[in-house]
This record gives C-alpha cells, sequence and structure tokens, in this order.
C-alpha cells in the first residue's frame, strides 16, 4: 500500500527512515514499518531505495518472511532468477502454504517466457488464496502472452464477478472480445454488467464503441449519453458522442459536444480541428478556417492541423496556399506516406512535374504502393520525357501488380518508343489478354505508336482471333 500523506504514522516512518540515510544513525523500525516503506519506494520507481530498506529491514529482522519475499520481488524484477529460486526454495520450506511465494515463483516463470508453468503455478496458488481476485487477473494475463484470448477472458471475468468495479479487468476483458471479433458477444456482456452496475461510465462508454462497430450508431449515441448521465466530466464519451454526431451528419450538435469536452478538460488542437472540420461541412467556411487556424496555433507541431488546412484549401482550387500547408505537415511528419502524396496531387494540379515525380517517388519508398501511385508517377515521368525512367517504373509496379492490363500497354508503348519491338510486342499481347478493351491507354499515351500500320493490324488480328 502507498504511503498516504494523510496517515502521519507512515509519514513519519519514511522521515525517520529518511533522516537515518542522511545521518547515518541507525533507527528501529518494526518488520511492518519497513514493509509500508518498501511498497511505498516500489510503486513510485525508487528501486535503489527499496533495496536499501529491505537490506537494514532484514538486519533488523531476519526471519521476517515478508521482507524477504520482498528481496525475491526485487531479484525477479533484476533478472537475477537463479537467486530469487534459490531464496524462495528455502521460504517454501518454512510456510509451504503461503500464497505470495507461489506467485512470486509463477512471476519467475512469466519473466522466463514459460508461460504455461506459470499458469499451473497461479492455479496453485489459487487453492489457498484468501483473495483469488489478483491471482485470476495475473491468470488472465498470461493466457494474454500465449494468445489465449477466450481463456483470458474467463478470468478477467472471474474477476469482475468477484469485484464488480475491477475496471481493469473490463477492460481486458472487452480487448479478447475485439480480438476475437465478437462484436454482439461484447454487447451481450456489457449489457448483463450494466444490469449489475448500471451507473458505470466506463461500461457505457464501452457499450456505445460496441455499438459503433456494428454500426448502430443510434444506440451508441444513447449508450455515449447514459455515460455522460453516469459521469458528466467524462471527456471521452463527450468525445464519442461527437464522432457520430458528424456520422449522422448532426455537426452543431457536435459542435456542441465538443465545446463541452473542452470545457472539461481544457483547449486541445485535435478539438479545435474537428469543430474547424464541423463548421466546413455545413459550409461557414470562415468558421472553419478560424478553428482550423486555432489548432496549429494551440499546437504549432500538430501535423493533422496543417494538413486540414491544406486540404481545405485544395477543396477551393488554392493550390499554391495548399502547397504552403503540406510543406508545413510534412516538415513535422516527413515519414507519412500520405502527406507526400498528397503533396504529389497538389504539384501535379499547378503543373509542377518535377516536384510531383518527386513526391510519388517518395509515396512509394515510403510503402504507399497502390497501382495508381504507380501509374501517376510514371505518367508524369512520360511527360517529362524519362522514357527509361518510366519504364523502370512500371516494371517495377508490374511485380506488385501482375495482372494489369494498365501497366502492360503502358511498358508495350514505352518499348516501341525506345525501339524494342520484340519486347513491345510481348507486353502489348500480354494486354491485349488481361483486358483487350483498355486499348484505349496505348491509343491516349501513345497515339503515335497505335497508329502505326503494324500496331494496327497486330490488335485487329488479336481482337478478330479473339471473337
Amino acid at each position: 500500500m502507498e504511503l498516504s500523506p494523510s496517515n502521519d504514522s507512515q509519514k513519519f516512518s519514511l522521515k525517520k527512515f529518511e533522516s537515518m540515510l542522511k545521518t547515518n544513525n541507525v533507527f528501529f523500525f518494526d518488520s511492518s514499518e519497513f514493509e509500508n516503506i518498501i511498497h511505498h519506494y516500489l510503486e513510485i520507481g525508487k528501486v535503489a531505495l527499496a533495496k536499501k530498506a529491505i537490506n537494514l529491514g532484514l538486519d533488523q529482522h531476519p526471519s521476517s518472511i515478508n521482507l524477504r519475499l520482498f528481496r525475491v520481488e526485487i531479484l525477479i524484477f533484476e533478472n537475477d532468477f537463479n537467486a530469487a529460486e534459490k531464496l524462495l526454495n528455502s521460504l517454501f520450506e518454512l510456510e509451504p502454504n503461503n500464497e505470495e511465494l507461489f506467485i512470486q515463483r509463477a512471476n519467475i516463470y512469466s519473466k522466463k517466457d514459460q508461460h504455461h508453468e506459470a499458469i499451473e503455478t497461479f492455479k496453485e496458488a489459487l487453492k489457498i488464496a484468501d483473495d483469488c481476485s489478483e491471482i485470476h487477473s495475473l491468470i488472465g494475463m498470461e493466457h494474454l502472452f500465449l494468445n489465449q484470448h477466450e481463456q483470458a477472458k474467463t478470468h478477467f471475468m472471474k474477476c469482475v464477478n468477484l469485484d464488480i468495479e475491477d475496471y481493469s479487468s473490463l477492460y481486458n476483458i472487452i480487448y479478447c472480445y475485439e480480438f476475437l471479433n465478437q462484436t454482439k458477444e461484447a454487447i451481450k456482456y456489457l449489457n448483463w454488467y450494466l444490469d449489475q452496475n448500471p451507473y458505470c461510465e466506463v461500461a457505457w462508454h464501452q457499450l456505445g464503441k460496441q455499438y459503433l462497430e456494428e454500426q448502430e450508431l443510434k444506440k451508441a449515441l444513447t449508450a455515449f449519453d447514459f455515460a455522460i448521465i453516469s459521469d458528466d466530466t467524462f471527456v471521452g464519451a463527450y468525445l464519442e458522442k461527437a464522432k457520430v454526431l458528424e456520422r449522422l451528419d448532426r455537426h452543431e450538435e457536435a459542435i456542441e459536444q465538443y465545446t463541452i469536452a473542452m470545457g472539461i478538460e481544457g483547449t486541445t488542437a485535435f478539438t479545435l480541428l474537428k469543430i474547424g472540420f464541423c463548421y466546413e461541412q455545413i459550409k461557414k467556411n470562415d468558421l472553419a478556417l478560424k478553428f482550423y487556424n486555432k489548432s496549429i496555433e494551440e499546437d504549432p507541431a500538430f501535423d493533422k492541423g496543417w494538413m486540414s488546412i491544406s486540404l481545405f484549401y485544395f477543396t477551393k482550387k488554392d493550390y499554391l496556399k495548399s502547397l504552403f500547408y503540406i510543406n508545413k505537415a510534412i516538415d513535422i511528419d516527413s515519414e507519412n506516406a500520405n502527406y507526400w502524396l498528397f503533396y504529389s496531387k497538389i504539384n501535379e494540379r499547378l503543373n509542377y512535374l518535377e516536384e510531383a515525380e518527386r513526391g510519388y517517388k517518395r509515396t512509394l519508398e515510403l510503402g504507399e504502393c497502390s497501382l495508381e501511385t504507380w501509374i501517376s508517377r510514371g505518367d508524369i515521368l512520360l511527360k517529362l520525357g524519362e522514357l527509361e525512367a518510366a519504364k523502370y517504373n512500371f516494371v517495377q509496379a508490374l511485380e506488385q501488380h501482375p495482372k494489369s492490363e494498365e501497366l502492360e500497354f503502358r511498358i508495350a508503348g514505352i518499348c516501341f518508343k525506345l525501339n524494342e519491338p520484340e519486347t513491345g510486342y510481348t507486353h502489348l499481347l500480354t494486354a491485349l489478354h488481361f483486358n483487350a478493351e483498355h486499348v484505349f491507354i496505348l491509343e491516349e499515351l501513345f497515339p503515335e505508336i497505335y497508329t502505326q500500320k503494324a500496331v494496327s493490324h497486330f490488335i485487329k488480328s488479336y481482337n478478330k482471333a479473339s471473337n
């Protein structure tokens, strides 16, 4: 138990201990005082001070099982499993029915990734435990390590049955349902839970999220309303409710919910951005831009704010301003493929072909390798007269999209232009085989090739044969 400022005796023990460390005077503490001091330091992450308290405690109380258990805990924390196991064995000889000994042994197994052994050892602890809830939770976590979500769910449910306000276990139960794609089952369980604990804002919030998964927006809205009724300071419920209202095209109501959320937790760049988006949807562009700008004033490193302003200007066909703001977003997150893709499209609209090509190349390097992106880059290279680079681009694309007539027609046209007729006919034949109706690609991109007598005859002969 963490020391409480209101507990004068515990505060006194802590001050007395720290004074002893500073002066090198030795004061006497009973073993329970040492236990509280050690627990306090472990809770706040001061392991070195906890170790000092354990050593001094064992000097004064060498037979204390609990103090020696703290030493075991430290040894496990430091991955000194052999020493921890040796000390545990000696303690088992003294107290073979001490559940904490089984728990610590199971913790050793867990840290050694021996999760099956950990589970069996925790089950031994269950047989003698006074408080089974903690042990069921630990078993549940071990099953999660093994990706055994059904078994984990069972043990977390036992925790909730023992303590209906065990919200940590409730979250873990919902996590298991989500991992198993059991949305309907999650809804059923949460409704059961709310019958037992009807004013639990956490459960209502989670129920709303599950209804969203099922696209039941009105039920989700009702659940978030009940979450707010249960706790009118629950910011997450206001935000989720606002998102649902957006999807229902009730943007003015959504703005109201976002405003309430800001009144509770303070202004955030994200909430300002969402309000701006809502205003844009109801065609209040001045207010939309005002809130978008407020979002980046609130947090200049909020890349989504810069991106949203770029999108705003793009829809208004103000491509120069759009380019300015997307550059700001890229400066903040240069590894975002979507930003580079949008950067390329803006530059393409401005006819800045070299920059557009650079953007598409970067987009592909970052893993956004859709067929559209490959084609966009290759077509720009064609416009720039970079035939070899365009061909290489399309050949690379073909490795990821091997049955694309769009790529095959383009490669065929380039090969003919590069005076590689044999390869050109091979790709043209493949393209026609995939989809002969899309021959207009060759006609539009390479009209001088399409009208060549030999190529035209080849296409007609293919169509005649295939009919």
